[in-house]
């Protein structure tokens, strides 16, 4: 038991992928002990124990209920599987108030062959968090990354509070629905700032889709975002749109600084892990966010998220 974490963690480097489910497991689990497992796991496949970022593509996926975001991931599931790429997708879901676990289960939504190797689904809880992604969802999303070669996040809903898709996430992509007004709301809120591909589904609406992508194009330019690319996609047979979607997606990779984002990520995680277990008072005692910002900042690059949030809790006892 005591090698747990760690066993799964040379696992996930060595690309096992049956390793997944047992990996999940362990980082959802809030015993004390196999938090302690799970902080070994995610030593071993940190950049420092890697010799580099883990070479997973990191995708998120956000944008309203009913956009057909379960639909268009069925899709592209199907397009990488084509290209020979493994693929783990964790669809996060409201949380039921009794059990704690999900209640949407997008496992039973997305469709796949369940005897294929090269695909892990995982349905996982939002829990508490408004922003819609739990530590075991982050640290999952940062483990996986070792093994599979996608691995795609799909948050539940959009809003406000849910823009922390974006400190997880090497890639982010917003998915809206024709004649939504999406494209208003998100302007109001925010959200527009948020994506690196913006999504159009059911293409095949015709005029009121072709209607939507063009105030969208529209909505990044008047915030200066004309790099942002607008993909009009019909997850319907004959699909269309699904490969320029994941071509964008890539195209997106392959101009990121990877490292920069990442550790970014990470510093992020590790500051709101803290935040959410020690409160304000926590984060008063290490002299304000600002300071504990800039202090992370002077931490080794290849530290990963969970012993970053074990240095400010040793910082804090000081």
């Amino acid at each position: 038991m005591s090698d747990q974490g760690s066993a799964l963690g040379a696992r996930l480097r060595e690309r096992d992928l049956s390793a997944a489910p047992a990996t999940l497991n362990l980082l959802e689990s809030t015993t004390a002990a196999d938090r302690e497992q799970a902080a070994a796991l995610l030593h071993e496949v940190s950049p420092a124990a890697l010799g580099q970022e883990a070479p997973g593509h990191i995708v998120g996926i956000t944008g309203p209920p009913g956009a057909g975001k379960s639909t268009l991931l069925s899709a592209l599931l199907h397009a990488w599987r084509v290209q020979a790429k493994s693929v783990a997708m964790l669809a996060v879901d409201p949380s039921s108030r009794q059990s704690g676990g999900s209640l949407l289960g997008d496992r039973a939504r997305i469709d796949f062959d369940p005897s294929d190797r090269g695909v892990f689904i995982r349905s996982t809880a939002a829990g508490e968090r408004l922003g819609g992604l739990a530590w075991g969802t982050r640290a999952a999303a940062q483990a996986l990354a070792a093994a599979f070669d996608i691995v795609v996040i799909e948050t539940v809903g959009v809003g406000q509070a849910e823009t922390d898709i974006a400190d997880v996430a090497d890639t982010v992509a917003v998915v809206v629905q024709p004649g939504s007004g999406d494209a208003l709301q998100f302007l109001k809120s925010g959200i527009m700032e948020i994506p690196d591909v913006l999504v159009v589904t059911k293409s095949d609406l015709g005029q009121v889709a072709i209607s939507a992508r063009r105030d969208l194009s529209a909505a990044l330019r008047s915030l200066g975002s004309r790099a942002t690319p607008v993909v009009a996609v019909s997850s319907l047979p004959p699909a269309s749109g699904v490969e320029e979607l994941a071509a964008a997606l890539e195209e997106h990779r392959k101009n990121l600084d990877l490292s920069e984002r990442r550790l970014r990520a990470r510093r992020a995680g590790a500051l709101t892990e803290f935040a959410n277990e020690h409160g304000l008072q926590g984060v008063r005692a290490l002299g304000g966010r600002t300071a504990a910002q800039t202090w992370l900042a002077e931490q080794d690059q290849g530290l990963d998220e969970a012993t970053l949030v074990n240095l400010l809790e040793g910082r804090m006892g000081r």
